[in-house]
């Protein structure tokens, strides 16, 4: 096996815990309870001690809520990925509000608008996010938005139709400006392994301005590891890599970071008071 095909190294445990905020176990290779497990603890190893799995279509979202439920360490995010909202029938609509109410989902994501790919005429993915920020209000939980080369767009909707009261921008794409911008507003940013990229300058900029309070770090894996590592299998406990390259941007301590992510995840998505998970059959 070539070293592009091998895992990163599982790093030293961080100085503080703190949460992956956004990361895909079923993508990652998790199917089952003890596959889980098995990746929750290699991430808690490294001081990643709790993950929030992200759904993009209903299939993910479906088994996003029964990964929550088998292990307490795992939370879950549900809605319809904006590239697969050509067609967003009603019952597809129905089931997710049903999942969405789920005491172990914690936030409406990951919605929003990516028009860097063309699965998805920006018409039908616009009303999806509307709909998805009307979901994300009605059940009193966090958006977690995918933005991809519509910035201008993203906020336009948020504004006209009222964001809930917390918004997460998941793997933060924007530059100095626009971070300035969306955190004015009060929203969250939440960092990957592309914040770790050497070339990616604007980005280094604006992770450096971001409060501590409106800041969040995830893998989105198993996509974006972080560099040196960059183009092999990304998992959560990356996360740990990706905390020591915003602490060098932002000139703190590692346990300042990882703490300060700990802390806005609690407070963003109230993990510390979401009801334990009722299910921890293996063979579920």
């Amino acid at each position: 096996m070539s070293d592009r095909r091998q895992p990163p190294p599982v790093p030293e445990r961080l100085a503080a815990d703190t949460v992956d905020a956004h990361t895909h176990l079923d993508a990652c290779g998790a199917r089952t309870a003890s596959e889980v497990a098995a990746m929750v603890d290699r991430a808690a190893s490294a001081g990643v001690t709790r993950v929030i799995t992200v759904a993009d279509d209903l299939d993910s979202a479906r088994w996003a809520v029964r990964a929550a439920h088998w292990d307490p360490r795992v939370f879950a995010a549900v809605a319809l990925h904006p590239t697969r909202t050509a067609e967003f029938p009603e019952p597809v609509r129905e089931e997710l509000a049903a999942l969405a109410a789920d005491p172990r989902v914690v936030a409406v994501g990951e919605t929003g608008l990516d028009y860097y790919w063309d699965y998805s005429p920006p018409a039908a993915q616009l009303a999806a996010f509307r709909w998805h920020v009307a979901l994300a209000k009605s059940v009193g939980k966090p958006l977690m938005i995918h933005d991809r080369e519509a910035h201008e767009d993203i906020l336009r909707v948020l504004e006209e139709e009222g964001p809930p009261a917390h918004v997460v921008f998941h793997c933060f794409s924007g530059d100095e400006d626009f971070a300035r911008r969306c955190v004015d507003a009060g929203y969250v940013l939440s960092f990957a392994g592309t914040v770790s990229f050497r070339n990616a300058r604007d980005l280094h900029a604006a992770a450096a301005l971001v409060p501590e309070d409106q800041l969040l770090v995830e893998t989105d894996a198993p996509f974006l590891t972080p560099h040196p590592f960059r183009g092999r299998p990304n998992e959560p406990y990356c996360a740990a890599y990706t905390v020591r390259e915003l602490a060098r941007l932002r000139g703190v301590t590692e346990l300042a970071v990882a703490a300060a992510a700990n802390r806005t995840a609690d407070r963003i998505f109230g993990l510390k008071s979401v009801t334990e998970p009722t299910s921890t059959s293996a063979n579920e």
